[in-house]
């Protein structure tokens, strides 16, 4: 009740457990703090915070608009209302190495398992988007040497994400993400991937954790699981998924009122009052207040 029981640092160790194992880490995307208690409760191993969601959900364009305060903020409410890790989107770490050692502590303080900081300039863009462009590999090694220096917990995983595949190549994805691991980053990130070949050959190149990022209507085909893993993969997100199908179903509901006037006909396709009322486990709140769950309710 009222958050999860697990202290930051237990959900962390056991994070870095799962990836030492092996295991892949499926890890959807949370657009609020109940969505990451229903990705535990279907069995993921861990909630995914995307930068592009955030800023989504604030009405703006995912070019670096929101700031950390938000995003730890909302990290720290979904990061509560589960056990799983959290893993966040740190962006290009709001700005100059120092702001990078904040970010870090800041996002720590908020009790995720683990964030990523990229190698774009400011302001950046979407991933999947043209027209990126990336900062020199000096730039981008101090940022990760940086956030590796500023936590405070061991286990924190520290990220690093590089977006020059889209600028210059493979050949250059490959040499980034190995100047990053050197300089201390434990897994890798690398964006906009154009098949399963280049995963693999990034993967014979590191020897850290690497996540593949399954968005829609991006740069990647829309790749399985089993795929993902038998070219190495350790973590895949799908960042932006549950926010698109929640806006789906919202746009066809309010098509619905605006051409029938009633909302009868879609009952079937809406979660039911019993089962939200379950996953916010509206009956354990009776623990504290004997008043507060003295109702049933019918389906």
């Amino acid at each position: 009740m009222l958050y999860s029981s697990l202290p930051a640092h237990e959900k962390r160790a056991a994070f870095r457990a799962r990836l030492a194992s092996g295991e892949l880490v499926r890890m959807p995307g949370a657009f609020n703090p109940l969505s990451a208690r229903l990705i535990e409760r279907k069995g993921f191993e861990g909630v995914y915070i995307s930068g592009a969601v955030l800023s989504a959900e604030l009405g703006l364009p995912d070019i670096g608009l929101t700031t950390l305060t938000e995003v730890a903020g909302r990290s720290a409410q979904i990061a509560r209302m589960t056990d799983l890790p959290a893993l966040v989107d740190a962006d290009t770490g709001f700005g100059e190495p120092m702001n990078v050692a904040r970010t870090v502590q800041s996002l720590e303080d908020a009790g995720v398992a683990g964030l990523h900081i990229e190698d774009q300039v400011n302001p950046k863009r979407c991933g999947h988007l043209d027209g990126k462009q990336v900062v020199d590999e000096d730039t981008a090694l101090k940022r990760i040497r940086a956030a590796a220096d500023a936590r405070r917990d061991p286990n924190l995983l520290i990220m690093a994400r590089t977006d020059i595949r889209a600028v210059e190549g493979l050949d250059a994805a490959i040499d980034r993400a190995k100047a990053l691991v050197d300089a201390g980053a434990d897994a890798i990130f690398p964006e906009a991937m154009a098949d399963l070949g280049e995963f693999e050959a990034v993967r014979r190149a590191v020897d850290v954790p690497m996540l593949a990022n399954m968005t829609e209507f991006g740069k990647s085909d829309l790749f399985t699981v089993d795929q993902l893993r038998d070219v190495g993969v350790n973590i895949v997100i799908w960042p932006v998924s549950l926010l698109r199908l929640a806006m789906g179903a919202a746009e066809r509901g309010l098509d619905q009122l605006v051409g029938e006037g009633t909302l009868k006909p879609l009952l079937g396709e809406m979660q039911h009052r019993a089962d939200l009322y379950d996953l916010i486990d509206y009956e354990g709140y009776n623990a504290f207040d004997t008043s507060v769950f003295n109702f049933e309710v019918r389906r």
